[in-house]
């Protein structure tokens, strides 16, 4: 049986180098793992090398190779873009290569944070087809992204939130946390500062908590100053790991370069989600949480009572 497994592996390698589809496997860390002749040659990536992603992405567009990526701000672009890349199961969409070449790229992403990716070659399809396509995706794109953060938009979050808690049986399981965040005394900053150093601590919010969000995590922007992480698939106590450090990043972040004296703090609430959950429950329980942490002195995680505790004191 080993055999075969063995003989099965080399004849799928040997297709996979063989097709005219350009094939990749990123891990959990969006580190490739695995590329085929085709996509190395499409975005420039020797055989010997295993680049993650973004620096992948950042490699080529300052040369002008592999995908177009029409920005004058890099950074921005691959923030906004990293908020969305590997949130959905299923994603196709469609690119552009600098060679010239148009490209129908599916991405399938495993619960652990693992995905495959395929592009075909459609370059053959007619240019005006090709620009009302191109104009459809810009318009859902902007869609699901916050303008002024560059993150996840509050219509993106909630639909995420909805697929998290999906499902019946009578088995009720964990199937991850939520976190609802938000900015202290953004009202006061807002009001001593003015709205551009609001502004500013916003991006600078999205942009520390992002750096710090697993692949397979969900971060977003819902209103205001207050932001929404979904996190599939996490104990509460790792939950609460993570928020921590995200609370220990804000406090050392220094949004302001000609203030340096600045500095701010969020708090947050964190409540289990299951299975079967509403999600606009599930919302209120973290809500309260937050509500809870604020009331304690801001600058802290408030977390909810375990389900368990919950079903008790229902009675």
């Amino acid at each position: 049986m080993a055999l075969v497994d063995i003989e099965t592996m080399l004849q799928m390698r040997q297709l996979m180098e063989a097709t005219g589809a350009l094939i990749a496997v990123y891990d959990q860390d969006d580190r490739l793992r695995y590329a085929n002749g085709a996509f190395r040659a499409a975005w420039f990536v020797g055989e010997d090398e295993h680049p993650i992603w973004a620096d992948l992405m950042r490699r080529n567009f300052h040369t002008a190779r592999g995908t177009v990526i029409k920005t004058s701000d890099f950074e921005t672009w691959l923030h906004s873009t990293q908020s969305r890349r590997g949130k959905a199961g299923f994603r196709a969409f469609e690119t552009d290569l600098h060679d010239g070449r148009w490209l129908w790229m599916t991405e399938t992403m495993q619960p652990n944070g693992w995905m495959l990716c395929v592009a075909s070659d459609i370059t053959s399809i007619r240019s005006d087809e090709r620009t009302l396509r191109q104009d459809r995706d810009t318009a859902i794109k902007a869609s699901l992204t916050d303008e002024l953060t560059g993150v996840t938009s509050r219509r993106f979050v909630m639909g995420k939130l909805e697929e998290l808690v999906r499902g019946d049986g009578a088995k009720v399981r964990a199937v991850g946390c939520l976190a609802v965040l938000d900015i202290d005394n953004f009202k006061y900053i807002n009001d001593r500062f003015g709205h551009s150093v609001g502004d500013a601590v916003l991006k600078d919010f999205a942009i520390t908590l992002q750096r710090l969000t697993r692949k397979t995590d969900i971060f977003g922007r819902v209103g205001g100053e207050e932001f929404v992480l979904i996190l599939p698939n996490t104990a509460m106590d790792e939950a609460e790991a993570i928020l921590q450090r995200m609370l220990q990043a804000i406090r050392h972040s220094r949004p302001l370069p000609e203030q340096v004296s600045f500095r701010y703090t969020f708090s947050a609430g964190l409540a289990c989600a299951l299975r079967g959950d509403d999600p606009h429950e599930l919302y209120r329980r973290a809500d309260l949480a937050l509500y809870a942490a604020k009331m304690r002195g801001r600058d802290q995680i408030g977390i909810e009572l375990p389900p368990p505790l919950r079903a008790m004191q229902d009675r």
